[in-house]
C-alpha cells in the first residue's frame, strides 16, 4: 500500500519545482501528472528508481518504465539533450542542475548573516472536508554587532554627527 502525504518533501528545499513543473509540462505539451511529478521529486531528492519504487509500494520495473517513457524524455528535451543517452538517473539530476533549475540560496540579512529557520508540523486534522494543518515557526534574525546611538527621548539617531543633545 503507498503511504500517504509526500514522501519527498526535501526536494522543494533545493529545486524550484514550481518552474520546474511548468517547463516539463511545455516540454511535455500538457500539465504533469501527479504521478510524474512524485516521481520526479523522488530523482531530486537523490532516490535511484527502484528507490523510489519501494517508498511507494510499487513495482520497480513499472516505476523504470514510467520513467523512461515520460520523465527522461521531457528533461531531455528541455535541457537540449534529446539525442543523449541516458546511462543513469543521475544524469537528470546534473541535467537539471546544469540548467539552473536549483533554488536561490537562502535570504540573507543587510548585515550578511544568514536567518536561522526552525519549522516544525505539530498537527494535521482532517475533519469536515478540511485539512487544518498546525505549524510551529521560529525564526532568528542576527542584530549587527553595534547599534547607532539613540537619544532615547526622541528616538533619534544621533550617530551621524557624534555630538550630545543637552
Amino acid at each position: 500500500m503507498a503511504p500517504t502525504g509526500d514522501p519527498f518533501p526535501q526536494a522543494a528545499n533545493h529545486w524550484d519545482l514550481d518552474t520546474l513543473y511548468a517547463d516539463l509540462a511545455t516540454a511535455k505539451g500538457k500539465p504533469l501528472t501527479p504521478t510524474e511529478k512524485l516521481h520526479l521529486r523522488g530523482l531530486l531528492c537523490g532516490c535511484s528508481p527502484s528507490k523510489i519504487a519501494q517508498t511507494l509500494g510499487k513495482n520497480c520495473k513499472g516505476v523504470e518504465t514510467d520513467l523512461c517513457a515520460t520523465l527522461y524524455r521531457y528533461v531531455k528535451s528541455l535541457v537540449g539533450k534529446g539525442s543523449e543517452k541516458i546511462y543513469s538517473w543521475r544524469n537528470i539530476t546534473s541535467w537539471l542542475e546544469e540548467a539552473g533549475y536549483t533554488s536561490p540560496p537562502a535570504p540573507k540579512s543587510a548585515m550578511g548573516k544568514s536567518f536561522h529557520e526552525k519549522f516544525n508540523i505539530t498537527n494535521i486534522n482532517f475533519e469536515n472536508n478540511q485539512i487544518t494543518i498546525e505549524v510551529f515557526l521560529q525564526i532568528t534574525i542576527p542584530l549587527p554587532l553595534e547599534l547607532p546611538a539613540q537619544n532615547p527621548d526622541s528616538g533619534e539617531d544621533n550617530s551621524h554627527n557624534g555630538m550630545e543633545q543637552n
